[in-house]
C-alpha cells in the first residue's frame, strides 16, 4: 500500500472546529498554535465506517502495524513536515487531485484560503521511496506501566474510632493524555462545612485554559452555594476584619495538579462577590438547601464570572490575557456530590457518570446518571431549536454540530457562541496583541444571528444510594468513545471484587484457528490465576480502554503500540482520557436505610 493511500484513511474529528470531520487526503494538519485558528490541539478519533472510502476495522490494530515501520524510520515526520501546512483547524486539508464529492463534508468557501496543501506535495510523496522491511519496536511491560501510572492518584477516606462513617470508602483517578498539553482536568475535594464530597472531570477544547480554570473554581462556587446563611455571614465578617477564614474545602490533588497562583486574588474577589449576593438574597430564615438548585446556580454563576472577567479585563497584562484565553476556550464538566446516601450528578456537555450495580447473582449492570448534551440527544436538539427563531431551525445544528462547529451543546467559556458580534469585536480590539493576532478570535460562526447559542447550565440527576450500588465512574468522552458502558462497569466491578464472570469468547466474524483459540483460553486462564498488576481502578480501566483487542482482552503488543504513537498519530485513535472511580461503603449505605 502506498504512503499516500495510507494517509488518506484518517478522518479528522476536531471537537470544536470542522463539522463532523473531513476525509484527510493528505497528512494530518500540523499543530502550530501561533498560526492556526483553533488555539488547542485537534481532537481526532477512530474513523467510522463508510461505504465510499476504504477504512480499517475499528477493532483491528492494523493501522498501527502499518504506521509503525514509518515511525521507526523517521519517515513519517518528514511527510508531515513537507506535505501539508495548515493555518485553519476548522477544516482539514484536502487534495486538489481528488473530487470534492468524495469528501464527507465540503469546506465553507470563506475558509478556503486558510488551509492549502503544500505545492507539489503529490509528486513529492510519489517520488520518495520508503523502507518496506517491517521493523518492530515495543515498550516493555515496566515501560507501559510507567506511562499508565504516571498520573494516577488514590484517596482513602479516614476511619474514626476504627469505623468508616462515610458512604464513600475512597476513590481512584488517572489521566492518559493524547493532546500535548492534555486538555482534560480532574478535581476532588471534601466540603468541610458539610458532610459532602465533590468529584469532577472537565474536558477542555480549543486549549486547556478553560478546563483548568473550571477545575480550580467550580467546587468553591458549589460549596458556597451549599453553605447556610450563618456560615456565609461568619466568612464575610472574617474577611472584613482581616481574620483567618473558615476552611471551605479540603482538596485531594495529584502532585501534577496545580492552581493558577497569579489569578488567585481575581478568583477570590469574584467568589466573594457571589457569597455577598447570596447573603443579601437570603433573609436569614433557616431552610433546607436545595442541592439541585445550588449546583445549577454555581455552574451558571461561574460561567457568568468567566465572561464578565474577560469583558472587564485586568491592568496586569498577563492576567488580562489569561482571562481572555479562559473565556475564548471551552470546557465541559461532569460533577458528582455525595452526601450520605444522596448522590447528585451535575453534567454540562458530553462527559458521563455511570453507576456500577452488583446484582444478586454477582453480575454487574450499568446505570447511567447523566445525559450527553450533543446531537445524539433528541431533547437537546429540540431545546436548541425552541430557543431560536424558526428560520434558524436548519442552521442552529448542522452536521450534528452547534452552528456546524461545536460538538457539545453545553459548555463553560466558548464566548464565541455566547457574546454578540459587537461585544466580541470590542473585546478583541481592546485586548492584548496576542489575542488580536489569533485568527480564532476574529472568526465569527456562520449563521450567527441570535446569541447566545451555548449555555453552561447543567442537567442535574439525583440518585439515592442502595447497598447494591458499589461504585461510580466519572469519565470524559475519551473513555466512552473507546468502550461500552457495560464493559466499563464489568471491568471495574471485577477489579474491585476480584471475581471474574466469564463471558463466551466472541470472535466477531474473524476466522480463528484452533491454535489461536487455544492461545485465547490460555491467556484467560493465566489472567484468572494472576493478581492484578494495577493498584488503581482508573489505571486498570485505562489499560483496557487502550489495549483491548478484538476479543476483549488486553493485548500488550497493541497497548505498547498505542502508547508509543507520537502526538500527531495518537489523536487519530483516541482522545484524552480522564477517569475517577468512586467506591461506596455498602455497610454505611445499608445503615442509613435501616435508620429510616
Amino acid at each position: 500500500m502506498s504512503i499516500s493511500a495510507l494517509l488518506s484513511m484518517g478522518r479528522c474529528r476536531c471537537r470544536c472546529c470542522c463539522p463532523r470531520g473531513l476525509w484527510m487526503l493528505s497528512a494530518p494538519c500540523r499543530d502550530d498554535r501561533r498560526m492556526c485558528v483553533c488555539p488547542g490541539p485537534r481532537r481526532v478519533g477512530i474513523p467510522v465506517r463508510s461505504s465510499s472510502l476504504p477504512l480499517f476495522s475499528d477493532a483491528m490494530p492494523a493501522p498501527t502495524q502499518l504506521f509503525f515501520p514509518l515511525i521507526r524510520n523517521c519517515e513519517l515526520s518528514r511527510i508531515y513536515g513537507t506535505v501539508c501546512y495548515c493555518h485553519h483547524k476548522h477544516f482539514c486539508c484536502s487534495s486538489p487531485h481528488v473530487p470534492q464529492s468524495r469528501l464527507r463534508c465540503t469546506p465553507h468557501p470563506a475558509y478556503a484560503t486558510f488551509c492549502r496543501p503544500k505545492e507539489n506535495w503529490w509528486q513529492y510523496t510519489q517520488g520518495r521511496r520508503y523502507a518496506s522491511t517491517p521493523q518492530k519496536f515495543y515498550l516493555t511491560p515496566p515501560q507501559v506501566n510507567s506511562i499508565l501510572k504516571a498520573n494516577e492518584y488514590s484517596f482513602k477516606v479516614p476511619e474514626f474510632d476504627g469505623k468508616n462513617v462515610s458512604s464513600i470508602l475512597g476513590f481512584d483517578s488517572n489521566q492518559l493524555p493524547a493532546n500535548a498539553p492534555i486538555e482534560d482536568r480532574r478535581s476532588a475535594a471534601t466540603c468541610l462545612q458539610t458532610r459532602g464530597m465533590l468529584l469532577g472531570v472537565f474536558d477542555g477544547h480549543a486549549g486547556c485554559a478553560c478546563s483548568q480554570a473550571v477545575s480550580e473554581r467550580l467546587f468553591y462556587y458549589i460549596a458556597v452555594s451549599l453553605l447556610p446563611h450563618e456560615t456565609l455571614l461568619e466568612i464575610e465578617n472574617a474577611v472584613e476584619s482581616g481574620r483567618a477564614l473558615l476552611p471551605i474545602l479540603q482538596w485531594h490533588k495529584h502532585p501534577n495538579d496545580y492552581f493558577s497562583k497569579e489569578a488567585s486574588k481575581l478568583y477570590f474577589n469574584s467568589l466573594r462577590t457571589y457569597w455577598q449576593e447570596l447573603i443579601d438574597l437570603n433573609t436569614g430564615e433557616s431552610a433546607d438547601i436545595d442541592v439541585k438548585e445550588a449546583l445549577i446556580n454555581a455552574f451558571k454563576r461561574l460561567d457568568n464570572d468567566i465572561s464578565l472577567e474577560a469583558q472587564v479585563g485586568d491592568p496586569n497584562s498577563f492576567l488580562n490575557y489569561l482571562v481572555l484565553r479562559v473565556a475564548f476556550s471551552g470546557a465541559t464538566a461532569c460533577v458528582a456530590h455525595v452526601d450520605g446516601v444522596d448522590l447528585h450528578v451535575a453534567n454540562t456537555g458530553d462527559s458521563r457518570a455511570m453507576l456500577g450495580v452488583q446484582e444478586e447473582d454477582g453480575s454487574w449492570s450499568a446505570v447511567t446518571l447523566s445525559n450527553d448534551h450533543n446531537a445524539q440527544n433528541q431533547r437537546e436538539l429540540e431545546r436548541l431549536k425552541l430557543e431560536h427563531p424558526k428560520n434558524e431551525a436548519k442552521s442552529v445544528v448542522k452536521q450534528d454540530r452547534l452552528l456546524g462547529l461545536l460538538m457539545p451543546f453545553r459548555a463553560f467559556g466558548d464566548v464565541k457562541f455566547k457574546w454578540s458580534i459587537d461585544l466580541q469585536k470590542r473585546v478583541i480590539e481592546s485586548g492584548p496583541d496576542q489575542l488580536n493576532d489569533n485568527e480564532y478570535t476574529k472568526f465569527i460562526p456562520p449563521n450567527y444571528y441570535t446569541p447566545p447559542y451555548l449555555t453552561a447550565e447543567p442537567e442535574v440527576t439525583y440518585h439515592r444510594l442502595r447497598p447494591q450500588d458499589k461504585f461510580l465512574v466519572l469519565a470524559t468522552d475519551g473513555l466512552w468513545e473507546t468502550m461500552h458502558r457495560q464493559d466499563v462497569v464489568r471491568i471495574v466491578g471485577e477489579y474491585l471484587t476480584g471475581m471474574h464472570h466469564q463471558q463466551p469468547i466472541a470472535v466477531g466474524g474473524y476466522k480463528v484457528t484452533l491454535g489461536q483459540m487455544h492461545g485465547l483460553l490460555t491467556e484467560r486462564r493465566a489472567k484468572m490465576s494472576s493478581v492484578f498488576e494495577d493498584q488503581n481502578a482508573a489505571t486498570h480501566l485505562i489499560r483496557h480502554a487502550v489495549g483491548n483487542n478484538e476479543f476483549g482482552a488486553v493485548d500488550h503488543e497493541r497497548l505498547s503500540k498505542m502508547l508509543s504513537l507520537p502526538e500527531e498519530l495518537a489523536r487519530m485513535y483516541r482522545d484524552d482520557i480522564t477517569i475517577i472511580v468512586v467506591q461506596f461503603n455498602s455497610h454505611v449505605v445499608g445503615a442509613y436505610q435501616n435508620q429510616e
